[in-house]
């Protein structure tokens, strides 16, 4: 029988039924151990490894000798069943071996800049230029094969749940997403300009306009962004999805199997919890003073106010007398120590703020309980009794106490709240969470004081076009996002489908019909020929993934992403363009000051 150019089998089929069997194998040499006349290498191909062996009565034993880590090598033998304390029974051929009697070298590799073997730390930007040789490595390997499996089952899921997949445009009008465009210029028309698109927003809007009713891609989408652990500065991947004649209840009852079963299929054995909670959006800053909470930390915060107006501790009675300013307690389950007090102060400090106060109960010589802490002494113990009621809290435990306007110090609060659940061993491990954030408010103050729109501005306010009559920061939008475990997932909304609602929620954004016009001239003129009530949204495919692979950072489930300042080391971009290139654009570079 002819044996194929490069290999019989792939270094992950071997097992002892091939015992005695010719074999032809081709891959890169994981590692060579020369034990003084025998040979041991590891050869390693996409499917995995096989240990071949060769002495020195091989007529291979001189050639393999030369050869070094990560050449690429083809081998003729035959297959050996290991000695029985030789088996290894981590990898599928840990029962044979290949004795090799034939080598020929495909590729020579130079001296490495990264190692293959192992999974050591190395410099980013090491492991960025090279990021072919870092790809090799077993973590990274492993973490691109669930990528693609997990985008495999998403697309089965969405085609079982009556989803059909479209393909929209990747050069298109530039379009207000909330992030800075990426501008392609066009060389026929001179001075104007193609944008990438945020999302496929407006095209699977026009989309159900045309008539078809649940839609889905794998869309590539492009924004501007400054560089984040949890973000790409320059292009993502996300499951969009939309649908006709629904509600916001029918988008959660249709995408909500999907992630269950995602990370069900894909999460290593972890709990995936199937009650998925639904926390408005102003419940959400309150209690976890973020809008995508980890709720494996049990920790809610509390408004406490009326228990220090016009109480002892000066500085928060005469916070509260300013409008809009309020006083919130995290409480701390078993924090009641002044070791753990004073570290979190701490904390609270390296974050920016003065500090954080805290009461924290013990026990006290005489068997009761007695309450401790510069705030216990301030607000006397009626008041700090009362306080310790309403947080449900007891001897050991402890609780942190923040105020001001809740915009100032809601954020640290989030934060000081992950951290105390964290050090005090309250966050459950090696589970997935759910929530939907609803009740978005559509618009907010900028820094400049100017109303604009908070989130999605194609999203139908609650209560339609006579809820944008009153105070526009009191509109709340059919808005949803999807949060796990921290990170926010799935945004979406049901849409304002309807002319007249449209063009007065930008009016209030401070866009004139003009420039609605204008800039979604498009999707305007399809909502004037009869547009069905229609929502969706759209999950983050790289955060999923980096979510299921239990990796900190973005980069590690991309194949190839950008460096934190936006730059492929490995391929050289962004680069100067050639002067041939910009003559035909008719475009200038504008040098920096």
């Amino acid at each position: 029988m002819k044996m194929h150019a490069y290999r019989s089998h792939t270094c992950a089929d071997l097992n002892k039924a091939d015992a005695g069997a010719d074999v032809r194998l081709s891959g890169w040499v994981h590692r060579v151990r020369d034990h003084g006349g025998v040979l041991f290498i590891d050869l390693r191909d996409h499917y995995g490894m096989t240990q071949l062996i060769c002495d020195g009565d091989s007529p291979a034993f001189k050639a393999l000798e030369t050869v070094r880590a990560e050449w690429v090598i083809r081998v003729d033998g035959a297959v050996k069943p290991r000695d029985e304390g030789l088996v290894n029974p981590k990898i599928p051929t840990g029962e044979i071996e290949v004795y090799v009697r034939e080598v020929e070298v495909l590729g020579a590799s130079d001296e490495l800049p990264l190692p293959v073997f192992g999974e050591q730390d190395y410099p980013e930007e090491t492991r960025l230029t090279y990021r072919f040789l870092d790809l090799r490595r077993e973590g990274l390997h492993n973490n691109m094969m669930l990528r693609s499996n997990v985008v495999r089952s998403l697309r089965n899921r969405m085609w079982d749940q009556g989803f059909t997949e479209f393909q929209t445009p990747i050069i298109t009008a530039s379009s207000p997403e909330g992030a800075r465009d990426f501008l392609v210029p066009s060389r026929l028309h001179p001075g104007k300009f193609y944008a990438l698109p945020q999302a496929p927003q407006q095209f699977k809007q026009l989309i159900m306009v045309a008539g078809f009713d649940r839609y889905f891609q794998i869309a590539p989408c492009f924004r501007d962004e400054d560089p984040r652990a949890d973000r790409s500065p320059t292009d993502f991947y996300q499951l969009d999805l939309e649908m006709s004649f629904v509600t916001q209840e029918d988008v959660f009852g249709a995408i909500e199997p999907v992630i269950q079963g995602i990370f069900e299929e894909f999460g290593g054995g972890k709990t995936v919890y199937p009650d998925w909670e639904r926390i408005s959006f102003a419940d959400s800053a309150l209690w976890y003073g973020s809008d995508k909470p980890d709720l494996r930390n049990p920790i809610k915060m509390q408004v406490v106010s009326e228990h220090f107006r016009d109480s002892g501790f000066a500085i928060f009675a005469k916070l509260l007398e300013n409008e809009g300013t309020e006083v919130r307690a995290i409480p701390a389950p078993t924090g009641g120590s002044r070791k753990f007090c004073d570290r979190m102060n701490a904390f609270a400090q390296a974050q920016g703020l003065p500090g954080m106060g805290y009461i924290l109960w013990r026990k006290a010589e005489d068997g009761t309980m007695e309450a401790a802490g510069p705030l216990a002494k301030n607000i006397g113990p009626e008041r700090t009794e009362a306080v310790r009621v309403q947080l449900g809290l007891g001897v050991g435990d402890a609780a942190f106490f923040l105020g001001g306007k809740p915009e100032q110090f809601e954020a640290v609060a989030g934060r000081a709240r992950n951290e105390i659940g964290r050090e005090l061993g309250l966050t459950e491990e090696n589970c997935f969470k759910f929530a939907w954030i609803v009740d978005f408010p559509l618009y907010e103050k900028d820094d400049e004081g100017k109303i604009d729109f908070s989130h999605n501005p194609f999203s139908m306010p609650q209560g339609g076009l006579e809820a944008l009559q009153g105070d526009p920061l009191k509109v709340l939008g059919y808005q949803y996002d999807l949060t796990c475990n921290g990170y926010e997932l799935i945004s979406g909304a049901i849409r304002n489908h309807k002319p007249e609602i449209m063009f007065k929620a930008f009016e209030l954004a401070g866009y004139p019909a003009s420039e609605v016009e204008k800039r979604f001239g498009g999707m305007v003129k399809a909502f004037k020929y009869g547009a069905p009530p229609h929502g969706g949204c759209a999950a983050g495919i790289d955060r999923i993934v980096m979510l299921l692979a239990d990796e900190q950072n973005i980069r590690e489930v991309i194949m190839f992403p950008m460096n934190q300042r936006a730059e492929d080391l490995m391929m050289g971009a962004p680069s100067e363009p050639l002067n041939e290139q910009l003559r035909e654009l008719r475009l200038r570079v504008v040098p920096k000051d």
